[in-house]
């Protein structure tokens, strides 16, 4: 769900269209789910968590193990089935318990991947829940696009911003591809966006919008610099191949990861209700 421009970091022309390609089929394809809503964006929302679910199997040398692949891919399928039914505390109820077994049967057995697929489990459960939950709430539509944007933007921003100006790196033993220069490009582009919707819906607290955009950028860099620090850890380079030119699915969602579940648990602290996140911009009357 990443538009073409991607990561800071080398790559061939060939690659680059391959990208734009790739990306030219899928954005669209996600716009028209988001728009629709209900049952197809749950349905969407519930491949990318099992999709994200295996991958992060595969990364952490749990692939093989298809007695608890089927065990865990079902059990978060049926979170984000209770989530669309607006059972939310069941579905959380449901995630925690269901890693928690998976966490506490590779401890007993002995076996680290299983500990690992447990906090999978956490990872891409609460991903499709809380995209569900948002699409679901006040502004749903908007909401989706509005995070989807932000992502987007700094995606994008620090790529470029990061390859044109270089200089010192991020988190070297991480990610030595990113960069502070490309950061804080992604970080205003994403501020200078924020903005552009609040002055193009008409808001009447376009700051309230600036500063939702400026701690969603963080927190997709954040994700995305988790997914990097992931894969160091397990010697893996990408995610997949479901993608052509983008690699899996975790390796073009990490960002839009990082800012769905952080950004929501920030609206909770805020005191938005569990099942409308979008009461944070309402209370400052950003809507």
């Amino acid at each position: 769900m990443t538009p073409p421009a991607g990561r800071e970091g080398g790559q061939g022309p060939s690659e680059l269209v391959l990208r734009v390609a790739s990306a030219a089929l899928l954005v669209p394809l996600a716009l028209a789910v988001i728009w629709l809503g209900g049952w197809p964006f749950a349905v969407l929302a519930a491949l990318c968590a099992m999709l994200l679910l295996r991958e992060w199997s595969v990364i952490v040398g749990a692939g093989n193990a298809y007695m608890l692949a089927a065990f865990s891919h079902a059990g978060v399928l049926a979170t984000l089935v209770l989530a669309m039914m607006s059972l939310v505390p069941w579905a959380l109820a449901l995630l925690f318990a269901l890693a928690a077994v998976v966490f506490l049967a590779g401890l007993a057995f002995g076996r680290a991947p299983e500990r690992w697929v447990s906090l999978g489990i956490l990872y891409s459960g609460l991903t499709g829940i809380v995209l569900v939950l948002v699409r679901e709430g006040h502004f749903g539509a908007l909401l989706i696009l509005f995070l989807f944007l932000v992502v987007w933007v700094t995606d994008i921003a620090a790529y470029f911003v990061g390859r044109r100006l270089g200089g010192p790196k991020l988190w070297r033993r991480v990610s030595p591809g990113k960069t502070w220069s490309g950061a804080v490009g992604g970080f205003l582009a994403a501020l200078v966006a924020g903005y552009g919707v609040a002055l193009a819906g008409g808001v009447s607290s376009p700051l309230a919008w600036v500063v939702a955009s400026g701690l969603l950028s963080i927190f997709s860099q954040m994700g995305d610099l988790f997914e990097s620090a992931l894969k160091r850890r397990f010697g893996v380079k990408d995610s997949g191949r479901i993608i052509p030119g983008h690699g899996g699915v975790m390796d073009r969602i990490d960002g839009l990861v990082g800012a769905a579940i952080l950004g929501y648990a920030l609206a909770l602290a805020l005191g938005a209700p569990m099942l409308d996140p979008a009461a944070v911009l309402v209370q400052m009357k950003g809507l």
